[in-house]
């Protein structure tokens, strides 16, 4: 068996964090890894149900994402977390978790740009925040702090799904954790 690790996909709205995190977890549990998917919609429906979208309750959100995956990862699960966690320092809090545990991290930034997340606009976020009818869209009138130094990062609009999916894995390879 292998050692767990946290794989944690960042990125604004549409940027294909879950569909690259779904590819992947397929490819990994193939191979015979244990592998869970910490989507950011279904925590918030299960886990963070109460919370709203100000800076503070995106902090407290992320926060216990890291603290589930964290836990599952020091207990041998690969866990791929593709959550848009707008904020460096919620981010760095997680990664500084994972450290003191001596539990592998890996961030991966899903660096698609606003444009092209807009027209992909899989929950009709940005239509809705185009028409007035939504505030705080992350990335577009509310902040999304991109990771400065991330171990990888993945531009979608130059790649397919399966690519991106082979990069992440090419990574946990090369960091011997799968």
């Amino acid at each position: 068996m292998t050692s767990g690790a946290t794989v944690w996909l960042t990125g604004l709205p549409s940027a294909g964090k879950t569909t690259i995190a779904t590819e992947l977890a397929g490819v990994l549990r193939a191979q015979g890894h244990r592998v869970e998917v910490l989507d950011g919609d279904e925590i918030r429906e299960f886990v963070s149900a109460g919370l709203g979208f100000s800076r503070e309750d995106r902090h407290t959100n992320v926060q216990r994402i890291g603290f589930v995956a964290e836990l599952l990862a020091r207990n041998g699960v690969l866990v791929l977390v593709p959550v848009i966690a707008p904020y460096a320092d919620s981010r760095e809090a997680v990664r500084k978790r994972h450290a003191e545990n001596g539990t592998p991290y890996l961030e991966v930034h899903v660096a698609t740009p606003v444009e092209v997340c807009g027209e992909r606009d899989v929950k009709g976020l940005y239509a809705r925040q185009a028409a007035g009818e939504l505030t705080g869209l992350t990335g577009v009138d509310d902040p999304y702090e991109a990771p400065e130094a991330p171990d990888l990062r993945i531009e979608t609009q130059e790649q397919s799904v399966p690519e991106s999916a082979a990069a992440v894995r090419a990574l946990l390879g090369e960091r011997g954790l799968a």
